[in-house]
């Protein structure tokens, strides 16, 4: 628990909590919750609650779509070839393959290319250029990335190749690339309802487009990448999600029922944190290691002895992903205590050789958690240098990485996650002008850990009836966390147990109701529960099924000790 966490307790709306209980049948606390995320009608609450497939958007409403389908019909028609190039994470994997597999169902001959992390870097490149020359690909289809690439798809149109570009990401100025045309919610011309989608989002519009249909069958990629892409879970992302979670356990892919077997998971209820934690970091392994091929052929395998070798090689390099990751956790912090000024310091930016590329944003992400301030990892190189950088709620590292980009060679990403490729004798000045534009643009406040609590209620306001209509949020992600409560002036009641990788687990009452709570990763408050006389406790209710015996536990997220 941080002494200087800022709490922000939700100011109850008890006219419309009324409404929503009255007219949707449901309880004045889930009802506060729904206002918390911004739902202002009954109509709006019953879609977040009840979302359904049959409520996405026609992919029609995309300017270029009817151009793209065009060009895949001429393909067709002239029996060309088309290449589909993607990107190393969940979200480019899962692009790649879902349209990959849609094109080839037209009937096409299909090329595809992932490129090397670090070999090759994120986006088109002047080999894949000289490559679909040399293979007489007639058209080029982007996937979860393209809006960048300004010279190479000059180059792929001067070659009188088509270039269909479906991304997700934030063009950097006004001025686009020369493509074809153009599938991407966040272009200024857009007329697309929903901005949010990631990157398989935008491909799944493009096969729905393509297809005439829904594609249900296909949910289960879109949802493995829009959940690992870490985009807010909200309109068709959270109907993508929600509709994908429930089609996961029963996939008929060898590959994702490959991993889903190996990591115990199983006969599950699927929820995001199976993604988030379990799936997505294996199929990620691979590009942040070796090569995101792996990943691809298993995602696209044919049978289940070439699906259980290639997940068990996801596995091992899964665990060398994480004693890398571990060992440049430890130098990234030694470096922050050796150099960072937090009082001059907004953002966190530090380099050193040899760090492994492929895992710089789970390090960056892990520090902007830690230290709650922007941080931006790079790893040194004599000729460019390449950073990931991750951010908090209030600074949009997008723009501002815009407005540093005469230090930098080429930047991508969106306000929370960004990629760099930067010069070593630039990255001091870099430093120096990312920290002024964030002496602007963030306050004290901005850099101290806070939480966002829903309602404050008492221990005997919680029920087994209501913590189970709770799983109506689900799925929780980004702009829909899990519910947060707050209960004051609480005792410990027996004895505290002290479980595995420094977890809690003991009893709490208001001397009238007493529930069970489990602290993960909090074993070093033990000794101040036992001295203090009352407490505070922030907490998320869940079901605990353990031994086949349903009950209430409390997963506590902090603790305040009066």
């Amino acid at each position: 628990m941080s002494s200087h966490t800022i709490l922000r307790i939700a100011a109850p709306h008890v006219s419309l909590q009324n409404q929503f209980a009255k007219e949707l049948g449901i309880s004045k606390i889930l009802a506060q919750i729904l206002i918390n995320r911004k739902i202002i009608t009954a109509a709006q609450a019953e879609k977040f609650l009840k979302p359904s497939i049959a409520d996405l958007f026609s992919p029609h409403l995309f300017t270029d779509m009817p151009k793209a389908i065009s060009l895949v019909k001429k393909a067709e028609a002239n029996n060309e070839k088309v290449m589909v190039f993607g990107d190393y994470d969940v979200d480019g994997i899962t692009s790649t393959v879902l349209l990959k597999n849609r094109l080839e169902a037209i009937g096409l001959v299909v090329l595809h290319h992932i490129p090397h992390r670090i070999t090759e870097g994120y986006g088109l490149n002047q080999d894949i250029v000289d490559f679909a020359v040399k293979n007489h690909v007639k058209l080029m289809v982007t996937a979860d990335c393209g809006i960048t690439n300004h010279k190479e798809i000059e180059a792929l149109r001067r070659a009188n190749i088509d270039v269909i570009i479906t991304d997700h990401h934030e063009p950097q100025n006004s001025n686009l690339p020369g493509a074809s045309c153009i599938i991407n919610p966040k272009v200024k011309h857009s007329t697309y309802p929903y901005r949010e989608l990631a990157g398989v989002g935008v491909a799944y519009k493009f096969a729905q487009g393509l297809s005439g249909s829904l594609l249900p069958d296909d949910l289960d990629l879109v949802t493995l990448g829009t959940i690992a892409d870490s985009v807010p879970l909200t309109g068709e992302n959270r109907i993508i999600a929600k509709e994908g979670l429930l089609r996961l356990p029963e996939t008929k892919r060898w590959g994702l029922r490959a991993i889903i077997e190996n990591a115990g998971i199983e006969n599950k209820k699927f929820n995001s944190t199976y993604v988030s934690f379990i799936i997505a970091p294996r199929l990620n392994a691979a590009g942040r290691i070796s090569s995101a091929e792996v990943s691809l052929k298993l995602l696209m395998s044919r049978s289940e002895a070439e699906a259980q070798n290639l997940s068990r090689e996801l596995e091992q390099l899964n665990r060398q992903r994480q004693k890398i990751e571990g060992k440049i956790l430890e130098e990234a912090e030694q470096l922050i205590n050796a150099q960072v000024n937090f009082k001059d310091h907004k953002v966190i930016v530090i380099a050193k050789e040899d760090w492994h590329q492929g895992v710089l944003g789970i390090v960056a992400s892990k520090l902007a958690d830690r230290f709650y301030r922007p941080a931006i990892v790079i790893s040194l190189s004599e000729e460019l240098c390449k950073g990931s950088a991750r951010s908090i709620k209030n600074f949009h590292l997008f723009n501002a990485l815009l407005d540093c980009k005469e230090l930098l060679n080429s930047f991508g990403g969106h306000a929370h996650a960004a990629g760099l490729l930067i010069t070593k004798d630039n990255i001091d000045d870099f430093r120096k002008s990312i920290n002024r534009l964030a002496s602007d643009r963030l306050t004290l406040e901005d850099l101290l850990p806070s939480k966002d609590i829903d309602l404050e209620i008492s221990f005997a306001e919680l029920n087994e009836g209501l913590v189970k209509e709770l799983e109506l949020l689900e799925p929780f992600g980004m702009e829909n966390p899990e519910p947060l409560f707050y209960t004051r002036s609480l005792k410990l009641k027996g004895e505290i147990q002290l479980l595995n990788r420094g977890t809690l687990k003991f009893w709490a009452t208001d001397g009238a109701t007493t529930w069970q709570v489990i602290a993960f990763g909090m074993s070093g408050l033990r000794e101040s529960l036992l001295q203090a006389e009352f407490f505070d406790l922030i907490y998320t209710p869940k079901i605990d099924s353990w031994r086949r015996e349903e009950s209430i536990i409390l997963e506590a997220k902090d603790i305040f000790f009066k």
